[in-house]
């Protein structure tokens, strides 16, 4: 199949330009492009948002008949379809039905002034499908003939994120082991990271699959059945079903980051000073100052390779289920999950003492 990188990350929303304002005012994306009843498309509105190399759709349904609709009613705003680059969708479409995905729209080609992409899309988890995008040409114009593009502004400012790291992404328990084997099976992924996450009561099991390339991440959870439950059955029940929990977006300085990223409104989740009076003891000495990461609340983590800094937004979903993480790689493969403990017996102690 030769998967490449994340092409573009499609959410179904109940307001497109509600949400792009969101984004643009507080992450500092812009508004590259739209599609919609002028460009042919009378069932939706859709808007590209940019980012460095991160590419995000925002679709609203116009009608009851677009999936977006049925989707939002169902799970809210939400992630709806991972794109992947390939060199030939067509074929890549093709292998993925024969080896057991289900077909979610049949491969369509797209051109005008020389520039050419090819589209189709299977279902991958849940009801979140993955587009095989092809493209030939001037990548800015992303859907020629259907997505308007607009002018880029000269004064846009400066892109702190990107791309997209990974997706992380909770499954009603007993469906880890299978949905594995599908993305092995399916589109050529392979396991490379296991864990066993055990907190107080709770319990969760994470994999993660990745693409050959390297360049598509999913981290797969599913809760502990006979554990008290947690954030995942949580995520699970308020979404109604298996989806994206967050998206990871690396940046290239995160404490720089992190404060500009506050100053333009973004909420951040707060770290317990505990958890920086004993990083030093846990990990020993991390690549940045601690008096840095204390003052930004940026989470660290190691593995055999390196370092990795992270930190994730409050999720202002009105289900409290999507959010965003940020994160900094200093040679670190793996996902910081040795911070879901640290943070929880930084709880306790500070509880403890208080």
């Amino acid at each position: 199949m030769n998967i490449g990188a994340v092409d573009h990350v499609e959410f179904y929303v109940g307001d497109a330009q509600q949400s792009a304002f969101f984004l643009c005012t507080a992450f500092g994306f812009r508004v590259c492009g739209q599609a919609g009843p002028e460009t042919g498309l009378p069932d939706r509105r859709s808007l590209l948002l940019r980012q460095g190399g991160i590419e995000i759709v925002l679709t609203s349904a116009l009608t009851a008949e677009h999936p977006a609709a049925a989707y939002v009613a169902q799970h809210g705003d939400g992630v709806a379809n991972i794109a992947f680059e390939v060199p030939d969708a067509a074929k890549a479409f093709a292998l993925a039905v024969e080896r057991g995905a289900t077909a979610v729209e049949q491969p369509q080609a797209h051109s005008k002034d020389g520039t050419e992409v090819v589209t189709a899309s299977v279902l991958g988890f849940g009801d979140v499908a993955h587009r095989f995008v092809q493209r030939a040409g001037d990548r800015k114009q992303f859907l020629p003939g259907v997505m308007d593009i607009f002018t880029e502004d000269p004064d846009r400012g400066e892109d702190r994120l990107t791309t997209v790291d990974h997706a992380a992404i909770c499954l009603p328990a007993g469906q880890l082991g299978p949905i594995v084997a599908f993305y092995e099976k399916v589109f050529g992924f392979s396991q490379i990271f296991e864990e066993f996450i055990e907190v107080g009561e709770q319990a969760m099991d994470s994999k993660v699959v990745q693409s050959p390339s390297g360049q598509v991440t999913f981290t797969l959870i599913e809760p502990v059945a006979d554990r008290k439950p947690g954030q995942i059955d949580q995520f699970l029940e308020r979404h109604n079903g298996a989806g994206v929990q967050h998206l990871a977006l690396l940046a290239d300085d995160i404490v720089a980051t992190v404060p500009a990223l506050e100053a333009r409104g973004v909420k951040f989740l707060e770290t317990p000073d505990a958890y920086y009076d004993e990083l030093e003891q846990r990990l020993g000495r991390p690549e940045l100052k601690i008096e840095d990461l204390r003052r930004t609340n940026v989470l660290v983590d190691q593995d055999h390779w390196g370092q990795v800094f992270q930190i994730f937004t409050q999720s202002l979903h009105v289900r409290k289920t999507f959010f965003w993480e940020v994160i900094d790689r200093h040679g670190a493969r793996t996902f910081g999950s040795g911070n879901i403990k640290a943070l929880y017996e930084a709880v306790a102690r500070e509880k403890a003492t208080a």
